[in-house]
């Protein structure tokens, strides 16, 4: 703990330094799973939180860890199933780390029980622009507006980071910094309520024949008690397939392991899909939405818990496959999947993804619509973008104002007297991911247009991709200025990059893709082996190679379980 604190006190000096020069700076952490441009950072100065990187303690009597901003999200997992517990939201990219998970927006696919990754947040070491280190707790209220029971106020009272200290005090940085990619602040330290772990998650695919019958059999799904994991995949306009799962320490005898994350294992959606491809739906076949029981329709498998959480790992969902469509003639087989398995986990294509350059013309959108316009907008994509598959992921949101994606304008439970309060904070997250147009102004056009229409079914995208939005366009579609910029005067936050500053992307003339390397990138295959290249130098492979995560057969646990 005494390292953690000498690197605080040395943060919090680098940001006083420059909050007395009245300095912008921006956050260097190494790797990102954004999408966005990065030309506008060359200019800025940094506060490097490199060394962050370690979970401090798992205590497993308060079943809390102390986490550093930058654990990722396998290294994190490692650490508290040594102990029989896991975080209730884990990121489904290994990578993903922690204090992103606080900044920025995580909803996967426990989160229509847990809600956001920072809902698992007991209490955040925040660093404020002007150098003060605070600790910042949710308080008696939850993000989403609900008011928290007698024993969750005291347990946040007696939370080990902050212990004895008023939960109320900075209840309101806590909130507002959740989703506000760093401009009210450095996440320095972060406490993680955690769960208790099981060996084997449960799987059951479902068989949808139309976007209607996906829709409505993943509220099915979340509304069944003994679920702790519900997403889905659309494959095409008729065949989807919702995933839910229960965690587990039984196996049946006669049940194989599936595993993903071995190099001649599937790809979990390739394997999902080929598995349901003969089903009929099984929204005929249900008997009733509380039943577990198989029905027709269905396939159940049992999978290691965390080859289930980074089940999306390998081909990043399903884009990695984009990599092969940028280098044919190389074949999209298993073989070459297998030879080329230390390129296809999400941190290598991160890496190759940004040096290429492609990012400028990959459409990667993650959008939180209303369950009751979710319908009208997979029919617009499907006749604007005809990109497939897409992802659901239902949500339990905040109550805005907030960045994350929250319900603004369910229009079917405006005047429903049947809705209860929990289902004004429902929503669906639909992932939108492939090739765009490789006109820069047709890319930016479509862009444009899936914004205004996500604004017109009610919904909200994430931060993380390409934003286009005007700056009232994007006030407006996030709930208003006025309560951020009260936070960022109150704590001493206005002379750092505001939000839309920082996810805006400039489509004028301050020198983005302009110049020689961009233009030689370009040309084919320049930018997709210096990808490679910038990849194999990063060496992330070996993080995979040496994961201790993976399921080993023969393990322990399969022999008694």
């Amino acid at each position: 703990m005494e390292r953690h604190r000498q690197a605080v006190r040395l943060i919090a000096a680098t940001v006083r330094g420059y909050f007395e020069q009245s300095i912008p700076f921006r956050i260097m952490h190494g790797s990102t799973n954004s999408t966005r441009p990065s030309h506008l950072k060359s200019r800025a100065r940094f506060v490097d939180i490199g060394a962050l990187k370690n979970v401090l303690e798992v205590d497993t009597a308060r079943r809390v860890a102390l986490v550093e901003p930058n654990v990722p999200m396998d290294r994190l997992v490692e650490s508290t199933l040594r102990h029989g517990l896991v975080p209730p939201v884990v990121m489904e990219f290994p990578g993903i780390t922690a204090g992103g998970g606080f900044a920025g927006t995580a909803g996967e696919s426990s989160s229509f029980k847990h809600g956001y990754f920072d809902e698992s947040v007991n209490a955040v070491e925040i660093v404020l622009p002007d150098g003060e280190v605070v600790v910042a707790k949710p308080g008696s209220r939850r993000s989403d507006g609900v008011q928290q029971s007698e024993a969750a106020r005291q347990a946040l009272v007696n939370t080990k980071l902050g212990e004895g200290e008023d939960p109320e005090k900075f209840a309101d940085l806590f909130h507002g910094a959740a989703g506000a990619v760093g401009t009210l602040g450095i996440t320095t330290l972060l406490e993680l309520r955690l769960i208790e772990a099981k060996h084997f998650v449960r799987t059951t695919y479902r068989r949808t024949n139309t976007a209607a019958e996906a829709i409505r059999a993943v509220r099915e799904e979340c509304a069944k008690p003994d679920n702790d994991y519900v997403d889905g995949i659309l494959f095409s306009e008729g065949h989807g397939v919702i995933v839910s799962g229960q965690l587990t320490d039984e196996l049946p005898a006669d049940e194989k392991v599936r595993t993903f994350s071995h190099p001649w294992d599937p790809w979990f959606y390739m394997h999902v899909r080929n598995v349901t491809k003969g089903l009929p739906s099984s929204i005929s076949s249900a008997s009733s939405s509380t039943s577990t029981a198989p029905s027709q329709g269905t396939v159940t498998e049992y999978i290691p818990l965390a080859e289930y959480l980074f089940r999306y790992d390998r081909g990043g969902f399903w884009v990695g496959q984009a990599a092969f469509d940028y280098f044919l003639p190389v074949p999209f087989t298993r073989f070459f999947r297998w030879f080329l398995d230390d390129f296809l986990h999400t941190r290598m294509l991160y890496r190759a993804l940004h040096a290429s350059g492609e990012s400028a013309r990959f459409f990667v959108q993650d959008l939180g619509i209303p369950y009751d316009t979710a319908e009208e907008f997979i029919k617009y994509t499907t006749k604007s973008l005809d990109i497939w598959p897409l992802w659901l992921c239902p949500l339990k949101t905040p109550k805005g104002p907030s960045f994350h994606p929250h319900v603004r304008n369910n229009r079917s439970l405006d005047n429903s007297s049947s809705s209860t309060d929990k289902d004004n904070f429902e929503m669906l997250n639909i992932g939108v991911w492939g090739w765009g147009p490789k006109d820069k102004a047709e890319f930016v056009r479509v862009n444009r247009a899936l914004e205004a229409k996500v604004n017109e079914l009610g919904g909200m995208k994430w931060l993380y991709a390409h934003t286009y939005y005007s700056e009232p366009e994007f006030w407006d579609a996030f709930g208003g200025r006025a309560a951020y910029e009260a936070l960022r005067t109150k704590y001493r936050a206005t002379s750092l990059p505001s939000v839309y500053d920082k996810v805006k992307v400039r489509t004028g003339d301050e020198g983005a893709n302009k110049g020689w390397r961009p233009f030689v990138k370009s040309l084919w295959p320049v930018g997709g082996l210096y990808g490679i290249w910038k990849g194999i130098q990063s060496k992330d492979y070996m993080l995979h190679r040496r994961a201790t995560w993976r399921w080993r057969s023969g393990s322990e646990k399969e022999k008694t379980a």
